[in-house]
């Protein structure tokens, strides 16, 4: 699975192996939170990886960081941009699906946006 993350597109990431851009992270899609029918439990999210289409694929991704960058109106340190970051923690169906639980919940807003998985703490 790794290896279908290792291509770059052109004009992303800051790291050059060669002449070609690299980008140090995988894109996922945030789904909403987990629930059930009645029920909506706001501390654990629902993340589509993009690349991951069976249970059996999410086992490289356990344990590892995801992070949603959103875009603030107010500058602190001289940014704009901000961080919320979460852990996978286990799979969620049979279709690539991962729960993953941030630090703080994440916004309402989020749900439909993207967020990074990164590609650490490695396991290998």
């Amino acid at each position: 699975v790794p290896s279908a993350h290792a291509g770059a597109m052109a004009g992303e990431g800051k790291k050059f192996v060669g002449k070609e851009p690299v980008r140090l992270w995988c894109k996922g899609a945030i789904l909403g939170y987990k629930r059930g029918k009645t029920n909506q439990y706001n501390n654990t999210s629902l993340i589509k990886i993009d690349g991951v289409n069976e249970r059996s694929a999410v086992d490289f991704y356990l344990g590892k960081r995801i992070a949603y960058v959103y875009k603030a109106k107010r500058e602190i340190d001289g940014s704009k941009f901000r961080v919320i970051w979460g852990k996978v923690c286990r799979p969620h169906g049979n279709s690539g699906v991962v729960r993953a639980k941030f630090r703080k919940n994440l916004p309402p807003k989020s749900i439909g946006g993207r967020g990074r998985g990164m590609l650490y703490p490695s396991n290998v």
